[in-house]
């Protein structure tokens, strides 16, 4: 089952939404809880990395525990967990991603291509 593509309207609106549903469960003020988030990230990466050692079966206790699909996912959720952090530093998250992506691609494609990868 594939799911409809989010533009990136629904994209932020859902950000928004999750960031208010973290903010509402937190017990803790928000200067700390905006340093938990920040700190959330990390542990995502770090599965990520076990979910690549799991794929391709380096821990010889385990064996491929993971597929590359659960990969995709630990990525996913890092990207998800990241942009609720930059949106929780940032009411401006948006433009905030916008600018930076172009700046990213300006540099790296050259300025032909920095319109393309930053979606517009």
């Amino acid at each position: 089952m594939t799911a409809a593509p989010l533009n990136d309207t629904e994209l932020w609106s859902t950000i928004a939404r999750l960031r208010a549903w973290l903010d509402e469960a937190s017990p803790n003020p928000p200067a700390e809880a905006l340093l938990l988030r920040m700190l959330k990230l990390s542990e995502e990466v770090g599965e990520v990395a076990q979910a690549v050692i799991g794929a391709t079966g380096q821990n010889p206790r385990k064996g491929t525990s993971h597929t590359w699909d659960d990969v995709q996912a630990e990525l996913c959720d890092v990207v998800i967990t990241a942009l609720v952090a930059l949106h929780t530093l940032t009411p401006d998250a948006e433009q905030v991603l916008t600018t930076h992506l172009t700046r990213i691609a300006r540099r790296s494609l050259g300025s032909a291509n920095s319109r393309d990868a930053a979606g517009t």
